[in-house]
Formats: C-alpha cells, sequence, structure tokens
C-alpha cells in the first residue's frame, strides 16, 4: 500500500461540537427543546425560508412526508432505483408501491422521460433523489408533476447546499427530506429534516414526529416517537455554519480531480447545477471492483453506492425476479466507484488519488 489509507468520508467532531453536546447535556434540556427549534429555524435559511422539522433520521423524514402527504395504500409512487433503499422504503411502509424508473446517465437522477412513461392511473407523486450532491432535472419534472396533479417529494438526503438556476434543492417539492448521518456533508451524529412551504403540512409532520401532539396528552392522531434530540441538534447547529466552506472545499477538490484523472470517466454537471459532491463518483467501464481493489493496494479508499439497485433487492422481487427493465440503472450499479472528495484532504491526499486512478490499466 502506498502510504496511509485515504477514506472516502471523515466525519468531522470537533472541540465546538463536543462543546455544543456538553452545553445541552448540562442544561437538562435535551429533547425537542429550544436546540432543536433554533436548528430549524436556522436550517430555514439553506431552503429560502421553508418550515422545517427536524426528525430523529433522514428515513424517518421520507417515512413522514409520504405518509402526511395522505399516501398510501392503492398509490403509486414514482421513484429512482439507483438510490439507497429508504428512498422505496418510506413508500412501501405507508402500504403504497413504488414504481422505479430509469435514471440518466449523466447526473444518476430520475430521467424524466422514463417517469413519464411510468405514470399510471394510479400514480400519485414523484419521488425524485438528488443523487451524490447533484440536483434532479426538476426543470422537467416539475411540469410533469404539475400536468398530472402529481406531487413531488425531493429525495434531498445527500444534497444540503445544491441548487438548480440558483433555486436551491429542498425548495422544488411540497415537502423535500434531508439526511444528517455522520458521514453526510453536514451531520448531527444521526438525524433528518422535511421542509415545506406548506404551513398545514408542517403542523401535521410535527404532530406525527411528537406521539401525535402538540400539546401534552392532546392527542390529535395516531403518531410516533421520531424526535430529534436537542444534543443532536446543538450539533447541527455548529456543522450547518461550517457547511458553506465545507461545500466550496468539495466543489475544489472535484474540480483539481476533474482536470487531473484520465483513468476513469469523471462525474459530468447539468448547465447551472450546483453540485455539492457528497460522493465524487466516476465511472469504470472494466471490471469496476478490479479497479477498486487496485486502488485499495495505492492506499486510496472508494466505495460502490450502489451495487444492488433497489428493485433487484429481495423485498422488492416477485417470485424471486425483478420485473423491471432498467438498463441505465443496471449500468451504472456495474461501473460506479466513488473517490475520497471531503473537504478534510490534503493536497498531497488528492494528487494521491488522481494518480492512482490514473494508474488503472485499461483507462477509456
Amino acid at each position: 500500500m502506498d502510504g496511509a489509507l485515504i477514506p472516502t468520508a471523515r466525519p468531522v467532531i470537533g472541540q465546538a461540537e463536543i462543546d455544543a453536546a456538553v452545553r445541552v447535556l448540562r442544561s437538562g434540556l435535551v429533547v425537542q427543546g429550544p436546540e432543536v427549534a433554533a436548528f430549524e429555524d436556522e436550517f430555514a435559511a439553506l431552503v429560502d425560508g421553508r418550515h422545517c422539522v427536524a426528525v430523529n433520521s433522514g428515513t424517518s423524514a421520507l417515512h413522514l412526508a409520504v405518509l402526511a402527504l395522505g399516501i398510501g395504500p392503492g398509490d403509486e409512487v414514482i421513484v429512482p432505483s439507483f438510490s439507497f433503499a429508504a428512498t422505496a422504503n418510506a413508500v412501501r411502509l405507508v402500504g403504497a408501491e413504488p414504481v422505479f424508473a430509469d435514471i440518466e446517465r449523466g447526473s444518476f437522477c430520475l430521467d424524466p422521460a422514463a417517469v413519464a412513461a411510468a405514470i399510471t392511473p394510479r400514480t400519485v407523486a414523484i419521488m425524485p433523489v438528488h443523487l451524490y450532491g447533484h440536483p434532479a432535472p426538476m426543470d422537467d419534472l416539475l411540469p410533469l408533476a404539475a400536468r398530472h396533479g402529481l406531487a413531488v417529494i425531493e429525495d434531498a438526503a445527500q444534497a444540503h447546499g445544491a441548487a438548480l438556476r440558483d433555486r436551491p434543492v429542498g425548495t422544488f417539492g411540497a415537502a423535500a427530506c434531508f439526511s444528517f448521518y455522520p458521514t453526510k456533508n453536514m451531520h448531527t451524529l444521526e438525524g433528518g429534516m422535511i421542509t415545506t412551504a406548506d404551513a398545514a403540512l408542517a403542523r401535521t409532520l410535527r404532530l406525527l414526529r411528537n406521539q401525535g401532539m402538540e400539546q401534552r396528552y392532546a392527542n390529535e392522531l395516531v403518531g410516533f416517537n421520531l424526535r430529534l434530540t436537542d444534543v443532536a441538534a446543538a450539533i447541527g447547529r455548529v456543522q450547518l455554519q461550517q457547511l458553506p466552506g465545507w461545500n466550496s472545499q468539495r466543489r475544489s477538490n472535484a474540480k483539481y480531480l476533474d482536470a487531473r484523472i484520465t483513468g476513469a470517466v469523471v462525474p459530468p454537471v447539468a448547465d447551472a447545477a450546483r453540485h455539492v459532491y457528497h460522493q465524487y463518483t466516476v465511472r469504470i467501464a472494466e471490471d469496476r471492483d478490479a479497479a477498486q481493489a487496485a486502488l485499495a493496494e495505492r492506499g486510496v479508499g472508494t466505495a460502490v453506492y450502489y451495487p444492488t439497485p433497489i428493485h433487484r433487492l429481495r423485498p422488492y422481487l416477485v417470485d424471486g425476479k425483478s420485473g423491471w427493465e432498467l438498463p441505465e440503472t443496471d449500468r451504472a450499479a456495474a461501473q460506479v466507484l466513488s473517490l475520497p472528495v471531503h473537504p478534510s484532504l490534503t493536497a498531497d491526499e488528492l494528487e494521491r488519488v488522481a494518480d492512482a486512478v490514473n494508474s488503472l490499466a485499461g483507462a477509456p
């Protein structure tokens, strides 16, 4: 191995985060208190002032958004298969059925033409994923949804600060969902956020996250316990302040890799899109797995997101088989490889990453 392994992610937990957590622990107000409210208010600046509802995970955010929009048994929601399973699981958890549509080759996000072909009389919503930090093609998906009377739920779990035509992700749909898992562009150790322009929907979401009650013992509906802790929110507030700088560094690192890498197909960026590079994902045309092993030998950590598309996972098979034809999804699953791009990379580490990729045999 050429030097210490360069990890694909290096979560930041600095002294400021530790101090914030200790401050809250000493206050005794540790669950659904003033820190959560402040975090929601401050996150709203990232999404043009929309209502923000904090929950305990990105998966919970997706689940509650689908549920609060009244989606349930008999309904269909169009989703990409090239995503983490939580995207489709949120639909299944309310008794609705995910319908898988193929992706664009460049952005890895939903292909509007494939979405249009997947609409049926039972379709009630579209759930685009801003994958790897690249915004989905909302310019085409929003008019399509409007023509068919469909709700749009953005899965923005990987796209904090991304934008399309200067409009931030999280402001396009009826609701949008962010994740604060430790490897994301910012984190709260674990947590999630739902954003919406609809005050009534925001109130329903707050009821659902807190046992269906706004006032103690005055339950208005059947809800869950999906609250975010004040400790997590305090950490999130510190991280949120650093997010713009971290995203800028991710874009700078990606620009360097774009210019240096010749041993793989670097990720394209759509016109007017602001990519925040949660992942820097290249394509390896031949024997991706061998390339991954070779990079590990050179001291470069990598990851595959996602080796098995959702439509090929066991819960979504029918009689042990997949009934979906998604050629771009299957091609991406066989070719993608995510390289280190996180803001903690040194100049030497970036050079090592580029050199290692360029050393691969059979570069396109």
